[in-house]
């Protein structure tokens, strides 16, 4: 069998090549929420290595010096890897979204979790649609510790290799749109090795430390007096949850959160807890430890990181963040989920997260709002 290869002309010939070799050279872009931070300094140093086109984003989310800190650390990060940099100034936003909750949340005797207000409004709101509509990147990046696989037809979140610095927890708001078009580049990583990189590569971020919890909170300010700052002290009543009897006054029922044991003040024949909190009456109710032991709760405005195909299934919970995940039997509804464990857990606080997992693999399944 003869093959009869046709000729090209030589202009032609060198269009034809040159074409396939600026197809090569095009690269993806790679958009990063950069804070200035070690994290997010190492993820753009990464996709920058792994032949990306880098980007970063910083957020500025109040009207102060920190956040003014922040950009001109993230520009630092910037110049030094030679790649663009936006910053969005969303403090008008934020303060309604994040700020205004935080504070709304207290003076309705709940305990917030602005990281995930944050991460749905800002991370993967307002900085995600930047990213991929306004600078037409193709990927999104931050460095939060988890891992994306794409599994039985749909993106699914996994815990990173750094147990310790598992994140899932803060990101169970995030659906199918925002996980396939974002990569978590730290998966991979432990804190130490993560460090250890940007010291190699002499990132001005190096030697930084962990960010605080609660951005708009600067020390030594601490959540307790910006409290008192914003609604001043109220005297009200330590009352005994079991026998109805007054234990003591405190200041402010705004100050106490469900669990909390240090700081009430009181001397009794064992240790008290806050167990019960009525802010409309300006109440905190005590109790021994037992006392604040459930075996069920509700969760409502109800997220799940994908379509499940049952209503009713065995999970692993986690209602604060730094908890062990316990089992418990989770029962969907359109926008809410009860939740019943297997064994009694501690400290079931309104206004904080219930997070399921599969109880296999670990994978994220879903959750929401302790109510």
């Amino acid at each position: 069998m003869i093959v009869i290869i046709p000729l090209f002309h030589k202009a032609t010939l060198i269009k034809f090549l040159c074409y396939f070799i600026d197809m090569e050279k095009k690269k993806k872009k790679a958009v990063v929420a950069l804070s200035g931070g070690v994290d997010s300094s190492v993820t753009a140093l990464i996709l920058q290595k792994q032949g990306y086109d880098v980007e970063g984003i910083t957020g500025r989310m109040t009207n102060s010096p920190a956040s003014d800190a922040v950009c001109e650390n993230a520009k630092r990060v910037a110049d030094k890897l030679g790649i663009k940099h936006h910053i969005l100034d969303m403090s008008k936003n934020f303060q309604e979204k994040v700020i205004n909750y935080f504070e709304n949340s207290y003076a309705k005797g709940e305990t917030p979790n602005p990281c995930i207000v944050c991460n749905e409004f800002f991370k993967w709101g307002e900085i995600f649609d930047y990213a991929i509509n306004t600078c037409h990147a193709d990927i999104y990046a931050t460095g939060h510790y988890a891992e994306i696989k794409f599994t039985d037809g749909y993106y699914k979140l996994y815990p990173a290799k750094d147990e310790q610095k598992d994140q899932l927890y803060f990101l169970y708001r995030l659906g199918q749109k925002e996980l396939s078009k974002t990569l978590f580049p730290l998966s991979a990583y432990t804190k130490e090795e993560v460090r250890k990189m940007a010291y190699e590569y002499d990132l001005p971020a190096k030697s930084s430390k962990e960010s605080q919890d609660i951005c708009f909170i600067q020390k030594p300010l601490t959540t307790k007096k910006y409290l008192i700052d914003k609604f001043g002290t109220k005297k009200g009543d330590f009352i005994d949850i079991n026998t109805g009897k007054k234990l003591g006054e405190h200041n402010g029922s705004y100050q106490y959160t469900i669990g909390q044991r240090k700081g009430i003040g009181i001397a009794a024949p064992y240790p008290l807890y806050v167990i019960k909190i009525d802010a409309s009456q300006n109440i905190v109710y005590l109790g021994k430890n037992e006392d604040n032991l459930k075996k069920s709760l509700k969760v409502d405005n109800l997220k799940l990181s994908y379509p499940q195909q049952t209503t009713e299934f065995d999970a692993m919970v986690k209602i604060r963040y730094n908890m062990k995940s316990q089992k418990a039997r989770v029962k969907l509804y359109e926008t809410e989920a009860e939740i019943e464990f297997y064994e009694p857990v501690s400290s079931v606080t309104s206004g904080q997260a219930g997070v399921f997992y599969d109880i296999n693999d670990g994978h994220l399944i879903g959750g929401g709002k302790v109510i």
